[in-house]
C-alpha cells in the first residue's frame, strides 16, 4: 500500500477536493482508504502553553554569567 500526504479541502456538500498534484498522482480507478485529519485549535493552544513552559524551564537555568557569549 502507498500513501500520500496532501492538504484539502471539505466543500459545504461534503465533497473532498484535492489539489491538482494529488489528482494527477491518483489518476485511474483505484481503491482508496481515506483518514481525515482536522486542525483543532484546542491542541494549538496547548502546543504554545508547552513551549512557553520550555523556554520559561531553559531560560530558569540561565545566569548574569552567560551573558559574556551573547557578544559572540
Amino acid at each position: 500500500m502507498k500513501a500520500y500526504e496532501f492538504a484539502g479541502k471539505v466543500l459545504p456538500d461534503g465533497q473532498l477536493k484535492l489539489p491538482e498534484s494529488a489528482r494527477a498522482q491518483l489518476a485511474g480507478q483505484h481503491a482508496v482508504r481515506v483518514i481525515v485529519l482536522i486542525e483543532d485549535s484546542s491542541e494549538d493552544e496547548e502546543d504554545g502553553e508547552w513551549r512557553a513552559m520550555a523556554a520559561e524551564q531553559f531560560l530558569a537555568g540561565y545566569s548574569e554569567a552567560d551573558s559574556i557569549y551573547d557578544t559572540l
